[in-house]
Parts: structure tokens; sequence; C-alpha cells
């Protein structure tokens, strides 16, 4: 019998553990490592940040559903991953072996890449997970009360752009609802090459779709773009031409700003990762 343990039990590693019980069956331990007991379903944040759902409709206690299907689940995390001795490390210090290691964290938040950036320590707000969002939807609601102009978009090193583009989107159609689009300006900021690109090179059309649905909506956007700064009611964005090289900057307002960060390797991973390194140049 082998013992598979799934780091992260997020979206990725929830649906990792179901899918590896049904296809192994009974004859293989599962244990799933998650930091928390709480899941939360993140596609659902944009939702939470304009009150369109609850904290509850989107989340549920992990070890009331895993157990029931033979996963062991652990909620202390993983500190660090001792790949020479087939274990993980958790948060606790407990050493779980495994005889294969399936990695679905996701993505460490790297909020200081750019100076003002983030819920905690910055000025604009981030929909990644659930008590973000949680977050943007108060800040929502002092916004209503006084709007005025709203950036969304994702700096650059971020990876994953759809959350950004249906936020804007979400946002478009509950400040109509509320009868307030029209003391709204939009900007849509992002560090693609161009709007739809996705991070993917472009789907099919995506670009032309794209820019004709931001248009309709009357979204302007800032493409290419770097986002040098933020600061209290405004930021900086330097955007860039085909090659590279960078454009006069520009100095945006906002009263509301939504970006998605630049991802990083969760700690645990990275602290490999430099051992490797290590070893590798010694």
């Amino acid at each position: 019998m082998a013992r598979i343990v799934v780091m992260g039990a997020g979206l990725g590693g929830m649906s990792a553990a179901y899918e590896l019980r049904e296809v192994l069956g009974k004859g293989h331990e599962i244990v799933l490592v998650g930091k928390g007991d709480m899941f939360s379903f993140t596609p659902s944040n944009p939702w939470l940040a304009v009150g369109w759902r609850k904290p509850e409709d989107i989340t549920l206690k992990v070890s009331d559903y895993v157990g029931k299907h033979g996963i062991r689940f652990n909620g202390d995390g993983v500190a660090r991953i001792d790949a020479e001795g087939d274990a993980v490390i958790t948060g606790t210090g407990e050493r779980i072996g495994y005889d294969y290691l399936m990695i679905c964290t996701g993505p460490k938040l790297a909020f200081e890449e750019v100076p003002g950036t983030g819920p905690d320590n910055g000025y604009t707000q981030s929909v990644c997970t659930t008590p973000h969002a949680e977050h943007a939807w108060q800040a929502y609601q002092e916004f209503l009360k006084n709007p005025g102009p709203i950036v969304i978009g994702a700096v650059q090193g971020a990876s994953c752009f759809g959350p950004a583009y249906e936020f804007a989107m979400i946002l478009d159609a509950d400040l109509r609802k509320r009868k307030l689009r029209d003391k709204v300006p939009m900007t849509f900021v992002t560090s693609e090459p161009y709007i739809g690109h996705m991070g993917l090179g472009g789907v099919g059309d995506s670009k032309g779709l794209m820019e004709s649905e931001m248009r309709q909506r009357h979204i302007k956007w800032i493409e290419n773009a770097r986002v040098a700064e933020v600061r209290e009611g405004e930021m900086t964005v330097v955007p860039h031409d085909a090659k590279g090289q960078p454009l006069e900057p520009q100095v945006v307002p906002f009263k509301f700003s939504m970006l998605l960060p630049a991802f990083k390797g969760v700690d645990a991973v990275k602290l490999r990762s430099k051992a490797c390194a290590t070893r590798a140049g010694s």
C-alpha cells in the first residue's frame, strides 16, 4: 500500500484528493495537508467582494467531509519538505512520510513586490482569498457612500488574469444596478501585452472579444504596463512599447482599486528549491 500526501487543501488539493481516492480505491492511503480547516471556493470571491455572496455560502469545514471518503486530513500546513527523507514536516512539527507527494498549494501572494498594494498594508483590495474578498466588500460599501474612479487589474508578476476581468465586469454590473455607473470612471490596468492575453497568448479571439466588451462598458485600459507605486488615492503606471521599453508614466486616480498581485511559490516549496540549489552549487 502506498501513501500519497496531497499538499494544499484548496480547490486543487481537495479535487486531487477526491480524484485519487476514486481512481486508486481504498488500497492506498491518502493524506491531505492544508493550512487551517476551512475550504473556500475561490472562484466565488469576486461575488463576495460586492455582496452577491456571503462567506458561509462559499466555505465549508474540510474535516467534516474528507474523512467520510477515507482521506486523512491535517490542518497544520506544511512548513518544510524533506525530499531526501520522503516526508513533509507540518507547522506543528509532525513528520508525515510519503511514497508520492502531490503539490497543490497555489501561490504565495507577493504584495510586497509593488509598494502600496494589498489589503493589509496598502491601498488596494484583492479577491485572491476569502478574507481578502471580505475586506474588499467592507471597502466597497464605504466607496458606495461617495463613489469616484475605480482601477481594476493585475500587476507585473501576476499569472492569473481572469479574476481581474471578471471583477471589472461584476463591478460594472453592480454599479449599473445601483444607478451609480455614470459617476464611476473605470480603468483596467494590466501587465499583459494586450487585453485578452490572459497569460496564455490569447484564447481564440479573446483580444478582439475583450476589447469589444470593455468598450461597450466604457472601461478604459492601460496594457503592457508596470505598476510602479500605489499611494492613497492614486497610482503610478508605466506603459511599455512592443519592445518592452518604458513609455511616459501615468498617474491614475482611484477611490477603489483591486489589483491582483505577483505570485510566488509558497515558503515550503521555496525553501526546498533553495536547498537544492545550494547543494547543486557546493
